[in-house]
């Protein structure tokens, strides 16, 4: 008689073997892609600006920041987070830039445009007691890559609470992520905790509709396989779950779709936070099946507690998500013994001709788990560079400044690309499409900045 732990044996033993060939090829493209095994970037270099420092050779501008006057008329908001880059034509890329505001801060409006107020409301997603736009969402740029200058830049998104990270769909969109679960009240008009699509060739204020159907919890940020159009979710909770939307109709995700939440094979609510034993061990593969969650819009903010009960993974601070060559990376920015973060990867296997995306297993594995605040401490956002090297985005607040842009390598070595001087974070890191510049923002004051270099040193 063959037990069920004997079948799940036999069925992980299978997997694996059939994901090995997969994670060989992965790995043989992204070391062609890469040839990681020189970083030679040497010190980073004193910004004489006080602004960011960077290795020799590279230099920023600051091409958009707080309070510059857009073509809408509006002024740049504040506290600038996650963000995507999208090819617009071969000179110009477009930015979709969130803006993490919570209600109680002050609006977008003031008394010079006030005869905007109309017309803002009308397209925003939710307003206060006082009949304001909530002043959270996005704000697009066109950049054109040649001049170096901004051809249009304006509100694209209005309405939303702590529009922190999102990701790009291989589509052309923005997925816009509230990290906020607050809930209609004399306050407020509307629930909130949704995700947003902004598409990239929006230059107004598109319809605010939330995509339900992908689950009400706090939201962090999201990538999209695009091989299946599965997309993955993160949650910044001390204890939250990884979660993934098979959409009905791939390309619309307002079409609906199934959410469900990442459970370890033969380890139910299995803890990867690390904060006691048992542990979860470093390069060891763990096979992972999906769970389906129900009522997902959640009204008690109780899904993760739900998918936790029915067997799923715990995460410490689910934050910045990527999806690269085949896996993905995502940032548990309080994970691991010592609590200063941890990167995880994810390797769907590859799904033969009978199976559908809502079937696909895939393995987990801990990539980076940080030992040393100096050399890595609570990675948030984080984007491929176009060798296959991560480049994390640290958010930690001390008195003293040290925040950084750090470079993993594909072999889990960390490095420094750069550091902040600003008491802020870096956020929304993305390169245009040529892999030329890399965008990102410091958070408050909004700033966002264009890099440029000798990216071969990166690559060499």
């Amino acid at each position: 008689m063959v037990t069920r732990r004997q079948f799940n044996q036999g069925l992980i033993s299978i997997a694996l073997s059939g994901l090995a060939t997969h994670l060989k090829a992965a790995n043989v493209l992204t070391s062609s892609a890469a040839n990681n095994n020189g970083i030679s970037l040497g010190p980073l270099v004193p910004d004489i600006k006080g602004v960011l420092d960077l290795p020799q050779g590279f230099s920023y501008q600051i091409i958009s920041k707080l309070g510059d006057l857009m073509n809408d008329g509006l002024a740049v908001p504040d506290r600038a987070d996650g963000m995507g880059c999208f090819a617009l034509d071969d000179e110009r890329v477009v930015l979709v830039r969130n803006h993490e505001i919570s209600p109680s801060k002050h609006s977008i409006l003031n008394e010079e445009l006030a005869d905007k107020q109309a017309a803002l409301i009308a397209k925003a997603y939710d307003t206060d007691s006082s009949g304001q736009a909530l002043p959270g969402g996005t704000t697009s740029i066109v950049y054109n890559l040649n001049t170096k200058q901004i051809e249009h830049q304006c509100m694209t998104l209005l309405g939303t609470i702590r529009n922190c990270s999102g990701g790009v769909t291989p589509w052309g969109s923005w997925l816009s992520c509230e990290e906020s679960v607050a809930k209609a009240s004399d306050k407020l008009n509307n629930d909130h905790g949704y995700i947003f699509e902004v598409p990239a060739h929006a230059r107004d204020l598109v319809e605010p509709i939330p995509i339900k159907a992908m689950g009400r919890f706090n939201h962090e940020a999201a990538c999209v396989d695009p091989a299946t159009g599965t997309v993955y979710l993160t949650e910044d909770r001390q204890d939250s779950l990884l979660y993934r939307f098979i959409p009905n109709k791939k390309e619309d995700l307002h079409a609906g779709g199934k959410l469900q939440a990442l459970m370890v094979v033969d380890k139910p609510q299995f803890d990867t936070r690390n904060f006691g034993a048992p542990f979860m061990q470093q390069e060891q593969n763990y096979l992972c099946e999906w769970l389906d969650l129900d009522d997902v819009d959640s009204p008690v903010d109780d899904l993760r507690l739900r998918g936790f009960a029915k067997g799923a993974a715990l995460f410490a601070r689910g934050e910045g998500i990527h999806f690269g060559i085949n896996e993905m990376y995502f940032c548990c920015t309080s994970g691991g013994k010592k609590q200063f973060g941890q990167i995880m990867k994810y390797t769907p296997t590859p799904l033969n001709s009978q199976q559908k995306a809502a079937e696909q297993q895939g393995v987990l594995t801990l990539f980076v788990e940080s030992k040393d605040k100096a050399s890595f401490n609570y990675g948030d956002n984080v984007a491929f560079a176009p060798n296959g090297h991560l480049l994390v985005c640290e958010d930690q607040y001390t008195n003293t400044v040290n925040n950084h842009l750090r470079g993993v390598t594909p072999q889990g070595e960390i490095y420094d690309f750069a550091k902040v001087h600003w008491q802020t974070e870096p956020a929304g890191a993305c390169f245009s499409p040529d892999g030329k510049v890399l965008f990102v923002n410091l958070y408050s004051p909004t700033a966002t900045l264009a890099i440029t270099g000798p990216w071969d040193h990166l690559y060499a």
